[in-house]
């Protein structure tokens, strides 16, 4: 299982790369994995809040539908156009091609209770 050490993680499951004062987030691989083939991600629109621990969007898969949890706060900038025409992006290149979102953050602090990648290795 791959488990970028540049990143911070959540328990469920999303991940986040932070730039200056924007987060790019995605879900990792493990729970692209368990989903299994998605077929449909749901996202939310450039303008809009994200509040942490909020649900901000859904991805579908073959056999189910599971919430995308913002792991911060603050507005959305930027969301993977990609994802509408090859949504398989998910599943295929998680912490690459695969993001969802952008967030600008609202307030940092937030980031200091995600997961390191060794206490996400540990969850799953």
């Amino acid at each position: 299982m791959n488990v970028p050490g540049n990143l911070k993680y959540t328990n469920n499951h999303e991940w986040t790369l932070v730039d200056g004062d924007v987060a790019t987030i995605g879900i990792t691989e493990y729970a692209a994995g368990e989903l299994g083939d998605v077929v449909y991600v749901e996202l939310p629109s450039v303008g809009d809040t994200a509040v942490k621990g909020d649900s901000i969007g859904t991805i579908e898969a073959v056999k189910t539908v599971a919430d995308i949890y913002s792991p911060v706060s603050g507005e959305v900038v930027e969301v993977n156009e990609a994802l509408a025409d090859t949504s398989e992006l998910v599943n295929k290149d998680p912490y690459g091609e695969g993001w969802i979102v952008k967030i600008k953050l609202s307030d940092p602090a937030e980031l200091d209770g995600l997961l390191s990648p060794e206490d996400y290795k540990k969850l799953v």
